[in-house]
């Protein structure tokens, strides 16, 4: 799916909005989002490696039975993914339908939302949240972004456990146990 540049950059100002909420501004920011040089239609060109993430080859029995959607309890982390040198973490989930970026304040992700709300006349196909628990649907595009494909099990990332799951992803901040759950359906903040 191309989106516009306009369209990429309104995701990105999703985050710095987060950001700015979290230093302790207003969570609304006025104007418009200027950009030097957009409007050239191109995506960013990274590369896209896909580094292999070991799986166990014997999962522990596990007595309790696996959380629903609603309940913000994971399992251990079986894995840690690093993050970039600007401190992000790229991940896409197994089905490929949801690619997601996270730091250790924010984690943002992408797909196609069967019941997402309407922003500016366009259906919001991103959604971010906060380490305090704030929740944004937004329209845009990550680009050509170097993911991690996830495996159905729990993963550590700049603060944040990751639990992968066939019916959705779970994002809970370590610190402040605020996170959301995505999937195609819809999204559930905690």
């Amino acid at each position: 799916m191309r989106v516009s540049e306009k369209t990429r950059l309104a995701f990105a100002s999703a985050a710095l909005v987060a950001a700015a909420a979290l230093a302790g501004c207003s969570n609304t920011t006025d104007g418009t989002a200027s950009c030097p040089g957009c409007g050239t239609q191109a995506e960013p060109d990274f590369p896209t490696p896909r580094p292999s993430l070991s799986t166990p080859t014997a999962a522990p029995a596990n007595p309790l039975p696996p959380p629903s959607p609603s309940t913000p309890v994971a399992a251990p982390p079986v894995g840690t993914l690093p993050p970039n040198d600007q401190g992000y973490v790229y991940i896409e989930t197994k089905s490929g339908k949801t690619r997601c970026q996270l730091n250790s304040e924010a984690v943002g992700c992408e797909t196609e939302f069967k019941n997402s709300p309407t922003i500016d006349g366009e259906q919001a196909n991103g959604v971010s949240i906060t380490s305090s628990g704030n929740m944004k649907w937004v329209v845009g595009n990550l680009g050509n972004i170097p993911v991690v494909t996830l495996d159905y099990q729990t993963y550590e990332a700049q603060g944040w456990t990751i639990a992968a799951e066939e019916a959705g992803t779970r994002f809970t901040n370590d610190r402040t146990g605020h996170g959301m759950f995505v999937r195609v359906e819809g999204v559930e903040s905690f």
